[in-house]
């Protein structure tokens, strides 16, 4: 082995019997989330040269990740700062970094390239991935017995690893908060028959139109703040306010007064939208996370409210429309006209429910017209929202599901006093080649925040948009 090479040996492991793991992470990895080298806790890291090499080329493009490719490369530039070039290869100790028991207390080395006669010609090319690959497979070798894992966000490269010899591959998985979609926070909770019927004893205290009920906790599974409760019986709808020890308190809402809730002429056509458009009009959430299928009505619902609270009450200044899709970074600037014009055909959906809500006008177009103008409404691309600071606006966020957690913290820390964000999102359709259902940032997002009082979620489940859609949703 060439003098260059990280001498990762017995000072890299706690005990005999427990050696510590070493993870090779892959570019996208890094880009996913930028500090995902200090989540493996005890264990050791290595990044490959060929890694950072990608990440240089990243950092200095127009593409939507080169922010998170810059954040990664100067948090290991903290760390590395002041080491040797012998102690990088070797590895530098992340103690000090974080608190708390996840804190990491492993090492992070960089490994220089190998020449393709210096290992196993496993690849007849010499591409990034298999670089990358190689690098992981000439330290499973010289370090055997001891365990050593790729970890990867590209399928393809898994697979190729597997073929190549590498017997630990995997996908990341610390920011992953549940094992299943099905298990995802839908919003709320419906009981089999009538809810009354399962409460044994109540208090309840009216003020105004309003009434609280305070009942026994153990009728609701899992409670959380926000989450509305419904029956099969049609006979009850409420929204849980506070939670302790041993009682619930729950707003009753009134099943009927639910599903008669208005906003800007449109009502809801099931229950799920009708929960919908109350958190939507509700001035105390401030994040309101919309999923669900094509079709549901998340696209519509935001907007309706959004237009109520702007130009009916008054609540809000602006409207700011943004969305992410893979394309924009790199598309964006060729496209004629200013930011807005630019937006617009990745925004397609959002002038599409401004016809629906005003199709029966006299004048449709002069009324879209009128309304752009009177809701100042403005689009904008995801990739302009950094660094800036949003205030007593309306933000609505659409195909939220192809964002990571670390893009999706960036545009909710823009929002300041008086602001409401709105996510919307289906996960079943994820254009992301590192993204899928349950490493989305918006299935992250649903579970951290299901326990903060300024938020809601709701899941949508119901196709409204047609017949022939709803059949497609089911069926293909």
């Amino acid at each position: 082995m060439p003098e260059s090479q990280p001498v990762v040996t017995s000072s890299s492991t706690s005990t005999q019997d427990e050696p510590q793991k070493l993870y090779v992470l892959d570019t996208n990895i890094l880009l996913h989330e930028p500090l995902a080298f200090t989540s493996f806790k005890e264990h050791n890291v290595v990044v490959p040269m060929t890694v950072l090499e990608e990440l240089d080329y990243i950092k200095d493009s127009k593409k939507d990740v080169a922010r998170d490719a810059r954040v990664s490369i100067r948090a290991m530039e903290d760390l590395l700062r002041d080491a040797s070039p012998e102690q990088m290869l070797e590895g530098v100790s992340m103690r000090g970094i974080g608190s708390g028991e996840a804190a990491p207390t492993g090492t992070l080395s960089i490994f220089a390239d190998l020449s393709m006669n210096e290992t196993q010609q496993v690849f007849t090319s010499n591409e990034n991935d298999n670089r990358i690959i190689n690098a992981a497979l000439h330290l499973q070798k010289i370090l055997a017995p001891r365990e050593v894992i790729l970890v990867t966000k590209d399928i393809n490269m898994r697979l190729k690893a597997k073929g190549a010899g590498m017997a630990r591959v995997q996908d990341y998985r610390t920011d992953q908060l549940i094992s299943d979609i099905k298990y995802l926070t839908k919003g709320y909770h419906e009981f089999k028959g009538e809810f009354w019927s399962r409460v044994k004893s109540v208090e309840s205290v009216t003020e105004g139109r309003d009434t609280l009920h305070k009942v026994d906790k153990s009728i609701v599974p899992e409670p959380y703040i926000n989450e509305f409760l419904i029956d099969e019986a049609h006979s009850f709808a409420g929204l849980i306010e506070a939670i302790d020890e041993t009682t619930v308190d729950v707003l009753d809402l009134g099943y009927e007064r639910l599903m008669s809730r208005r906003a800007w002429g449109i009502t809801p056509k099931n229950i799920g939208q009708a929960m919908a458009l109350h958190t939507l009009l509700d001035p105390h959430i401030d994040l309101v996370l919309l999923t669900g299928p094509a079709g549901s009505g998340k696209t519509l619902l935001a907007l309706a409210a959004a237009l109520e609270m702007v130009v009916e009450k008054n609540m809000y200044d602006k409207i700011i429309v943004t969305r992410s899709t893979p394309e924009i970074a790199e598309s964006i600037g060729f496209l004629p006209g200013t930011e807005e014009e630019k937006m617009a055909p990745w925004l397609a959906a959002i002038t599409d429910s401004l016809e629906v809500l005003h199709k029966n006008d006299e004048n449709t177009k002069g009324s879209l017209s009128y309304i752009m103008e009177k809701a100042n409404i403005q689009f904008k691309s995801v990739n302009f929202m950094r660094g800036r600071s949003l205030q007593n606006a309306i933000v609505i966020l659409d195909e939220s599901q192809n964002l990571t957690a670390s893009q999706l913290k960036t545009i909710i820390t823009r929002c300041g006093e008086g602001t409401k964000l709105i996510c919307a999102g289906n996960l079943s359709q994820i254009d992301s080649n590192y993204l899928n259902a349950l490493t989305s940032g918006l299935t992250y997002i649903v579970e951290r925040f299901k326990n903060f009082s300024g938020s809601a979620t709701i899941s949508l489940d119901g196709v409204v948009r047609s017949r022939l859609a709803e059949f497609a949703e089911k069926e293909l």
